[in-house]
């Protein structure tokens, strides 16, 4: 129960096309900016890690607790780690999205910034230089609310439906990114996960609990280098 009551989530509610037809778990919750009521992490001595992303970070179709965010703070705590994590994930989000709400997000202070965004692009076929943009923006955007903020971006890839050329480029979109920026990189978010019938939900694309779990190794693999 302490755990629970640790781990603060803040999201936003808004159905794109790819996941309006989602389980009412962890992707319905409330807009800060609408009327209904928001939850938002407490002044607190802690460090925060702030996952900012989609579906995935939501935890689309699991319960809050099954969500890979989630899964990193029980390891915190179970570490001794006086971290606290913000699950700031929006199902159906994209990269122009993610630019629109961020200021708002940053409205607190971030030790951490976890940004998993871009596979809703790729999935729409997005131009990529379009992603790149906005992924950059979101970049410059923390590094100007908080010079000191540790920023992680996720890699992802996505199914050739696109094409060879704009599945490789958008491959490779994160690590050029990464390095350009200076900022550690995740190399792909659902290694070991996508591709995999019994890790994923129905639909083929969102991981069940047990993916959630590949997937928070797969971030704590790079988040521990990072934290203090």
């Amino acid at each position: 129960m302490q755990d629970l009551l640790k781990f603060r989530y803040f999201f936003l509610i808004l159905y794109l096309i790819s996941c309006r037809d989602a389980p009412k778990k962890a992707s319905d919750v409330s807009d800060g900016n609408s009327n209904t009521e928001n939850v938002v992490a407490e002044e607190t001595s802690e460090k925060v890690i702030l996952f900012f992303g989609d579906s995935l970070t939501a935890g689309y179709g699991l319960e809050l607790e099954e969500a890979f965010p989630a899964l990193i703070q029980n390891r915190l705590d179970s570490l001794g780690l006086d971290y606290t994590v913000i699950n700031s994930g929006l199902s159906g989000e994209t990269t122009s999205g993610g630019r629109n709400r961020l200021n708002w997000v940053l409205n607190q202070k971030v030790d951490v910034f976890v940004l998993e965004l871009g596979a809703n692009d790729g999935l729409r076929g997005i131009p990529i230089s379009e992603t790149h943009k906005n992924l950059q923006a979101m970049i410059d955007l923390v590094r100007k609310k908080n010079a000191d903020t540790q920023i992680v971006l996720a890699g992802m890839q996505i199914p050739p439906n696109m094409g060879p050329e704009y599945t490789t480029e958008f491959r490779k979109t994160f690590p050029k990114l990464a390095e350009a920026n200076q900022i550690a990189l995740i190399p792909f978010l659902l290694d070991g996960v996508a591709g995999i019938p019994e890790l994923n939900l129905e639909d083929g694309i969102h991981p069940t609990p047990k993916g959630h779990q590949i997937v928070r190794d797969n971030v704590w693999a790079v988040l521990q280098q990072l934290l203090q």
